[in-house]
Formats: structure tokens, sequence, C-alpha cells
């Protein structure tokens, strides 16, 4: 079962500084219809205004990945991590007992255009930790690329959830497939461009939502790029 959530049917945010789409219920925004997809509890659509950011803020007992699409993200934590976030780089942070970090984009012209992803983890009260790590785009080229999972596999960042994280870019005839558990859940959230989901046309912004699914095929792309979560279900 493959049901679609079109980009313009997201909950939106404008704080002038920030402008936000939000795929599940966050903040101000809430819809008992869309609380989640399987532990994926957040997915959000982000663009920080030049010279502003987000203030220091708490997290805990969440995984939180963050993934730029342009411009780049300061990040500074509790843990004494002072990053930047180029496009191309996955960033995770295990919030576990407690964080607390600031988000900003320091350039005086540019906007930072970012997605945040929180997902629940299997396991609460551990330390926090963070990692980041950069994925060349031959790797993501006309494939799906792990860039997130329980056990660091292939490379990725680690998360204490039971999920997997793919990022792919796609176009023309490429395909990519990939072997879904029916009994897990799946969920397709395209960053930009056009890509057709099991025989499904979607569009920058949509996602896919998917259940009872054994394959994932992604095809009839055009200079798409996409993310594809498996799911505890």
């Amino acid at each position: 079962m493959l049901t679609v959530r079109k980009s313009q049917d997201r909950g939106y945010a404008d704080h002038g500084w920030l402008k936000s789409f939000h795929s599940f219920s966050f903040a101000g925004y809430y819809d008992p219809a869309h609380m989640g997809w399987g532990n994926l509890r957040v997915i959000n659509e982000d663009r920080i205004a030049p010279g502003t950011g987000f203030g220091t803020h708490g997290h805990r007992d969440m995984e939180i990945i963050s993934y730029v699409m342009s411009g780049n993200l300061a990040h500074k934590d509790s843990m004494g991590n002072v990053k930047g976030i180029p496009p191309g780089d996955v960033q995770r942070m295990s919030a576990g007992t407690g964080v607390t970090h600031s988000e900003f984009n320091h350039a005086p012209n540019d906007t930072t255009h970012f997605f945040q992803i929180w997902i629940e983890p299997n396991v609460t009260g551990i330390p926090p930790s963070y990692e980041q790590k950069t994925f060349a785009t031959e790797d993501k080229q006309g494939t799906l690329k792990l860039v997130a999972s329980p056990d660091g596999a292939e490379g990725s960042v680690l998360i204490h959830a039971d999920a997997k994280l793919y990022n792919g870019l796609l176009d023309g005839a490429e395909t990519a497939t990939l072997a879904l558990d029916p009994a897990r859940k799946g969920y397709v959230q395209v960053l930009r461009g056009s890509v057709s989901v099991n025989g499904t046309p979607l569009q920058t912004g949509d996602a896919a939502l998917l259940s009872a699914e054994s394959t994932l095929v992604l095809d009839a792309a055009r200079d798409a790029e996409v993310l594809v979560f498996d799911l505890e279900a």
C-alpha cells in the first residue's frame, strides 16, 4: 500500500527568519492524522534566513539527523562540538540523557536550506553523542546509498533506532530498487526534482508512505534527490 502526501498538504510555519514545512505534527502544527510514520516522528524542511538561527535549546532521548541541501548549518552543542554542516554531509546527534545545541546560518546573504529528522530511539537514557560524515555524490548517483543505520554498516552514521536511512540521486533512465520487509514501514521524501515511486509520480516536497510492500522501485526521475526510510512498524 502506498499513500501520497503532497508537498502543499504539509504544515507550514513562517517565522520571518525561519520558513518550515512540517510533514508531521510539530510545534504549532497539529494534525492527528499525521503524528509520524512508524518510528519516524519529525521531518521538517527548514529555510533559515541569513544571519539567523535556532538559539540554544535542549533535547533528550531522540535520534536527530540533519541533512543540508544548500548553504551551511553552524552547529554548537553542550558536548563541545562546533561544526559546520555543508551539503552532502549527514549529521547525527543522539540526545540520550540530554543535550543542548544551537544551529545558525552565519552567511550574510545566503539562505540555509536543510531537512531536520527525528527518529524515536530503541534505547533511552544513553550518554549523548555526535557523528558527522560526508557522502560523495558519485556514491549516491543512480542508487540508494545507506547513510544511517543501527550498526553503522557500509560507512553510515550510527543511530540508536530500528531504522535505516538511504540517500539517492536519480535522473533519466536510472532506476534504484530496495527490498522491503512487508511487516515494516517505508517512507520516501522527494528533496528535489521528480521521480516515480512504485509507479506513482512524485514531485519536489512530496512523500510516499509505504506499508505491506516488499519492494521499492524508483524510476522515471528528473534531477531527483530522495531520502528513503526503512522503519519500525
